[in-house]
């Protein structure tokens, strides 16, 4: 890893600029405008939804007001008239079991994940008969198996863990395969000339080289992982954000439904720049190689 980090380090302290070579004035701008489109896209689109609304078009089931979301957020997240939130848990308590959940499928999904592609980018004949497989899995819709998963392990956290390790699997699997596979064969040769052993060229050049797409493999893995979880919380998902929009689309709550969607919405966000955080910190040669 030392070779990439010396180079990471030769390459900014020679091509990128120091803090004052750009003019403070276009770092600022910079930074507003980063911060403001976002801003305004959210504005637009509550401008746009208030207006849907108000055209009276839709039925108020199906399309309603953003203050009527706004107070069924306030409802689900605190206690009102004897009630406690949704189905008597918070919001925070929903949205904490899913994370839980996710987590626990991730780390699973992606272990495994990342461990077989360093093997299968590594081993010809093992790719070849496992890719096949990875295809297969990562084609079908959870749906399709979580009934199974549910036959075979109950009602309880074991499926809902296990889909979410299945869903988050295949990505981080393909994305360190094609990583592994592509790591640069001139600096593979560069350490085996130089009395590199077969683990210390795997240890200090195809891993780092493979670093950057398997942190993309993890980012698509948290991602497929967050698109399964209403599916995984179908059953006996209270307390659960996937559990408590399935409920309220039973009743066609529909205020209830897009808190829960904007809440699974906003924390992969967060998540996600977490990750990339880590990210920038873990592999900083990326894109200077």
């Amino acid at each position: 890893m030392s070779v990439f980090v010396d180079i990471a380090t030769e390459d900014a302290a020679t091509a990128a600029p120091g803090p004052d070579a750009r003019p403070r004035g276009a770092r600022w701008r910079r930074r507003l405008t980063r911060a403001a489109l976002p801003l305004l896209s959210v504005v637009v689109f509550g401008a746009v939804w208030q207006a849907a609304a108000a055209s009276g078009i839709w039925n108020q089931t199906f399309v309603p007001y953003p203050a009527t979301v706004w107070r069924a957020f306030v409802d689900v997240s605190t206690t009102h008239d004897g009630v406690r939130g949704y189905a008597g848990y918070l919001l925070w308590e929903h949205l904490y079991m899913t994370l839980r959940r996710v987590l626990a499928g991730v780390v699973i999904g992606v272990a495994i994940g990342v461990a077989l592609g360093l093997v299968m980018g590594s081993v010809g004949w093992l790719r070849s008969v496992l890719e096949p497989w990875l295809t297969f899995l990562r084609a079908l819709p959870p749906l399709a198996y979580f009934f199974l998963l549910v036959i075979w392990l109950g009602i309880d956290e074991a499926p809902k863990i296990t889909l979410l390790a299945l869903a988050a699997l295949p990505p981080a699997a393909v994305a360190t395969t094609a990583a592994v596979v592509a790591a640069p064969v001139g600096l593979q040769e560069a350490a085996r000339a130089l009395g590199a052993s077969r683990r210390q060229v795997i240890r200090d050049v195809v891993v780092p080289s493979a670093l950057p797409e398997t942190f993309t493999g993890i980012r698509l893995a948290v991602g497929m992982a967050y698109s399964s979880v209403v599916a995984a919380e179908l059953f006996n998902g209270i307390p659960g954000i996937g559990g408590l929009v399935k409920d309220a689309s039973n009743y066609n709550n529909t205020p209830v439904v897009l808190v829960g969607i904007f809440a699974i919405g906003v924390s992969g966000l967060v998540i996600d720049g977490l990750l990339r955080s880590v990210e920038r910190r873990a592999v900083p040669w990326r894109g200077k190689i």
